[in-house]
C-alpha cells in the first residue's frame, strides 16, 4: 500500500483452506495509511494464521523510495470472527519506531489445530484492545477494560439490499 484506503467494512466472509485468513502488510518506505476498517462476521476453517499484520513485507516495485516514508495503521476492528483448525491465532508486527495502533479484537473464537504452539498470538510493534477473545491474545491487545472506546465502527456504514 503506497496510497491509502480509510473507511472500509468487509463482512460475511467464508475463508477456507487457506495459509493466511485476515492479513494487512506494508513496509517502511512505502508510506500511506489503512485506517477505519471493520471486518466483521468472518467464518474460518482450516487455516494456519488466522489474523496477519506485518510492517516488514519489504516488497517495492523499483529502487526509487524513501525508506523515511512510514505508513499509518490505526483503527481497525476484527470482530465475531469464528474460526476451526487454525494452527496460529495471530502474527502481529508493526514498525520500530511507527507502531499500529488502535487495533482491536471483539468477539473472536478460534479453536486451535492439534498441532498449535502454546503460544498461539504473537505481538510487536502494535496497541490495541480486546474484548471476549480465545485464544486470549498478546498483551499488547489487553488494553484496559474502559479502552472498548478503542474499537472503531463506521457509524455511516449501512447495508444495500440487493433485489
Amino acid at each position: 500500500m503506497s496510497g491509502g484506503i480509510s473507511g472500509i467494512h468487509a463482512n460475511h466472509l467464508h475463508i477456507h483452506d487457506s495459509y493466511k485468513g485476515i492479513s494487512f502488510k506494508t513496509s517502511p518506505g512505502r508510506g500511506g495509511y489503512i485506517e477505519e476498517v471493520v471486518i466483521s462476521d468472518v467464518q474460518m476453517d482450516d487455516i494456519h494464521v488466522g489474523v496477519e499484520f506485518t510492517g516488514n513485507w519489504s516488497t517495492h516495485p523499483d529502487d526509487h523510495f524513501d525508506p523515511s516514508e512510514l505508513p499509518v495503521i490505526d483503527q481497525i476492528t476484527l470482530k465475531n470472527m469464528v474460526g476451526t483448525n487454525i494452527s496460529v491465532a495471530g502474527l502481529l508486527s508493526g514498525i520500530h519506531g511507527d507502531p499500529f495502533t488502535a487495533i482491536c479484537l471483539s468477539n473472536v473464537n478460534f479453536s486451535m489445530a492439534d498441532s498449535a504452539p502454546s503460544s498461539s498470538w504473537s505481538c510487536s510493534n502494535v496497541s490495541g484492545y480486546s474484548e471476549t477473545v480465545f485464544p486470549e491474545p498478546c498483551t499488547e491487545l489487553r488494553g484496559p477494560s474502559s479502552s472498548s472506546s478503542i474499537c472503531f465502527s463506521l457509524s455511516s456504514y449501512s447495508a444495500l439490499a440487493v433485489a
